[in-house]
């Protein structure tokens, strides 16, 4: 089946001056690829300031005009350019932000999901959509101050749902919810991905993560340090990389063990392993010039030079 979104080696690098006229290329996403195909929700997991509102973005093609982007993103197997980006976005690709700006102020929500069009067959659409969330028919005649939090999120999902979207950009899409009402919101993008559409679900939660998603890519400061099937991390022993496991020991279930230290700004580590100061594995090999090669390991992928030893060091400490 070929996939709805193909990232391969995505770098998004960002200029910036320093000292009059010096200029600087901040490399704030290296080397990422992934893929996601149709009925499948893939999440991406990192720390604020990891990068991945860069990879939503760059997708979308609205990145600032100091970036420029290296690396190739097909969707629906052909080169997705910013042009073309911009004629899909809300038709086949939409954006569920983890703000609610999105939404016009001064619109009405009845129009804002009906784009304008008043047709019969797009009202019954956007009633539909709406009463499949649980929202009302009033709720179009309302204002986006007239809406809750999650009424907000409710509506910029069936707006989506409206059009029949191919792909779901969910950008940490559950803030300032409690844990029900974020497992609501994901149980309507696991209904999307069961209708074909493929998903993209970016979160700092990995908790929120497991519950819905079927491939997981962690990010660390810009990078992508592993990816695994949601069924890994029912073990520890099947993760693969140190800040990976790091994660699932700090999880409540796992003893909440936090690891020391914080995570480098995306964009400053200019050579080795961004997470060397942290890791409790590293060797000098680790700091060495150049990045971290991504590769295949036990039925995933990792960005780690000793992935063995990470996990003699693991099944030690447990």
């Amino acid at each position: 089946m070929e996939p709805i979104l193909q990232i391969e080696h995505l770098s998004v690098y960002f200029t910036q001056y320093e000292r009059g006229f010096r200029k600087k290329q901040l490399a704030t996403v290296k080397d990422l690829s992934l893929e996601i195909a149709p009925g499948q929700i893939v999440a991406v997991v990192g720390a604020s300031g990891s990068g991945k509102s860069l990879l939503a973005h760059s997708i979308l093609g609205i990145l600032p005009y100091n970036s420029h982007v290296e690396g190739t993103i097909r969707y629906a197997g052909q080169m997705l350019t910013a042009e073309r980006a911009k004629e899909l976005r809300g038709r086949e690709i939409f954006l569920i932000p983890q703000g609610v700006t999105y939404l016009d102020p001064l619109m009405k929500v009845g129009a804002q999901i009906r784009k304008g069009r008043k047709d019969q067959e797009i009202r019954r659409r956007s009633r539909a959509a709406l009463e499949r969330y649980g929202l009302g028919a009033d709720t179009e005649e309302l204002y986006p101050f007239e809406l809750s939090g999650g009424m907000a999120r409710r509506v910029l999902i069936a707006s989506a749902v409206t059009e029949k979207p191919r792909l779901i950009i969910a950008d940490e899409p559950t803030p300032g919810l409690d844990a029900r009402a974020a497992k609501r919101i994901l149980s309507h993008f696991r209904e999307l991905a069961d209708d074909g559409a493929g998903v993209l679900f970016i979160t700092h939660d990995l908790e929120l993560a497991l519950s819905v998603a079927d491939v997981v890519t962690v990010f660390y400061a810009g990078e992508t340090i592993e990816q695994a099937g949601t069924e890994d991390f029912a073990c520890v022993e099947n993760l693969r990389h140190p800040y990976t496991r790091a994660l699932w020991h700090a999880m409540p279930e796992h003893g909440f063990k936090a690891v020391e230290g914080t995570q480098p700004y995306a964009g400053t580590v200019q050579t080795g392993c961004p997470y060397a100061a942290q890791c409790p594995i590293c060797e000098d090999d680790c700091r060495a010039e150049g990045q971290i090669p991504l590769t295949a390991y036990k039925g995933g992928t990792v960005r780690c030079l000793h992935p063995e030893k990470g996990e003699k060091y693991d099944a030690g400490r447990t």
